[in-house]
């Protein structure tokens, strides 16, 4: 496993180690022991399961304290544009976001800590995103950042995604105040 840091502090992207063969491939996604190995003490409380098709954008979304998620997020089939916004005030990278390409080939993971808001893009049909969460999911907890804030200026790589209704209608990031 090759684990490598990014511009925002404590997103981070996860590369398993793959073995392949004529009749297949097996990775770990997920061992307890090589993470903690690795810096990184994480309890999953809850999986959960997209399936979309291409320009699909669903985000930008988090959970604020006390329900604040941590997600460890990967492309089952297919692949996305996944982006992470950091969230947290006194952070110094706070408002900027760094991206990653997943995919089903690749098979990375990005990491992405309590305190970020997050979202992807498809890019093929029938991508299948699966992602671990350190936290359960809580309505009251919810929240989100319009995709396509100025002021993030975040680059989908996609000219026309489609939004759901919530997505369309999410506060600007200026807007939201830092739960974190």
């Amino acid at each position: 496993m090759e684990i490598t840091k990014t511009r925002l502090e404590g997103l981070l992207i996860i590369k398993p180690d793959v073995f392949e063969d004529d009749r297949g491939y097996f990775f770990e996604s997920f061992n307890q022991e090589k993470f903690l190995n690795a810096g990184l003490d994480l309890k999953f409380l809850q999986d959960n399961e997209s399936k979309s098709k291409k320009g699909v954008l669903r985000g930008l979304h988090f959970q604020a304290p006390p329900f604040a998620q941590g997600k460890l997020v990967r492309v089952i089939r297919g692949s996305v544009v996944d982006v992470a916004v950091d969230i947290r005030k006194e952070s110094p990278t706070y408002g900027k976001w760094d991206s990653v390409v997943l995919t089903g080939q690749n098979k990375w993971m990005y990491w992405v800590p309590p305190g970020f808001a997050h979202g992807f893009v498809t890019l093929e049909d029938d991508t299948i995103f699966f992602y671990k969460c350190t936290n359960v999911y809580n309505k009251a907890s919810e929240g989100s950042i319009l995709w396509n804030d100025p002021n993030l200026n975040i680059n989908w790589g996609v000219a026309e995604p489609l939004i759901s209704e919530k997505d369309q209608v999410a506060p600007g990031f200026g807007d939201i105040g830092s739960p974190f």
